[in-house]
C-alpha cells in the first residue's frame, strides 16, 4: 500500500530527480547533528533514502566517510540515482535495495561507522522498526554511531495537534503503523547493547543517538 503523505504527488524534474519538501526543512538541523557525532572516515549505511536528495548533501557534508544509500522501493532509486549523478560526488556510491524492516539485513551491511534512518519508524509497523533498530545495532562497527530522526510520542502522547493529526492519518490508512513512543525506541537501542542520547530537533521532532561501545 502506498501511503498518503504530505510530500507525496511531486512530479519529477525532467532530469528524474524528486524534491520532498519535508527533506529540505529538516536536512539543516540533521547535518548539525552529524557534524557532532558522525565519525570522520568509514561506510556510512542510510536506511530509506526516499529521493536521495539528503544523501548528496550528507556525503557533500562528509568527505571521509562512504556513503551507502538505499530504500526498499525499487522506484526511488531512480530519483536517487539523478541527485548522485548531478552531485557527482566520489565518496556517494549507487542506491541499493535495502529492506530494513526485515531481519537479517546486517549480515550483508555490517562494519558501518555509521547507520542513518530519517523519517522512516513511524511509517513502519512496531515489529519492523524493532527489527530497524536491532539490525542498525549489529551493522555498526566498535565505536560505530547510529542516528534515528523523526517524529515520536511521549510517554504515549503527541506533543502538539499537528502531531496527533498526522499520527493518526498514518493510522488510519493502515492500523499497524503510527508514531513510536520515545521511550520504546530507548529500550529497544539500549536492549541492543548501544549507548542511547536524545536530541530536540526543530517541529517537535527528536533525533536518536545511538552508539557502540
Amino acid at each position: 500500500m502506498t501511503l498518503r503523505l504530505p510530500d507525496s504527488g511531486a512530479e519529477p524534474l525532467p532530469d528524474g530527480r524528486r524534491v520532498a519538501p519535508s527533506a529540505e526543512r529538516n536536512l539543516a538541523s540533521i547535518l548539525e547533528v552529524l557534524a557532532q557525532h558522525a565519525p570522520a572516515a568509514g561506510t556510512a549505511l542510510e536506511l530509506a533514502s526516499g529521493t536521495g536528495q539528503q544523501s548528496v548533501a550528507f556525503a557533500a557534508a562528509h568527505p571521509g566517510l562512504d556513503w551507502q544509500p538505499t530504500d526498499v522501493n525499487p522506484a526511488n532509486l531512480s530519483s536517487i540515482s539523478a541527485w548522485a549523478a548531478l552531485a557527482a560526488r566520489p565518496n556517494l556510491r549507487a542506491p541499493v535495495i535495502l529492506d530494513a524492516g526485515r531481519p537479517g539485513w546486517a549480515n550483508t551491511h555490517g562494519g558501518r561507522a555509521l547507520v542513518i534512518a530519517v523519517n522512516l519508524l513511524h511509517l513502519i509497523p512496531e515489529g519492523a522498526a524493532k527489527t530497524v533498530l536491532a539490525e542498525a545495532a549489529v551493522a555498526l562497527s566498535p565505536g560505530g554511531v547510529a542516528l534515528f530522526y523523526g517524529p515520536f510520542l511521549r510517554d504515549g502522547r503527541p506533543t502538539s495537534d499537528g502531531d496527533a493529526a498526522f499520527d493518526a492519518s498514518l493510522r488510519a490508512q493502515d492500523p499497524g503503523i503510527g508514531y513510536k513512543d520515545a521511550g520504546w525506541v530507548t529500550a529497544c537501542l539500549a536492549g541492543a547493547g548501544l549507548a542511547v542520547t536524545t536530541r530536540q530537533m526543530p517541529a517537535n521532532n527528536l533525533i536518536f543517538i545511538a552508539q557502540r561501545p
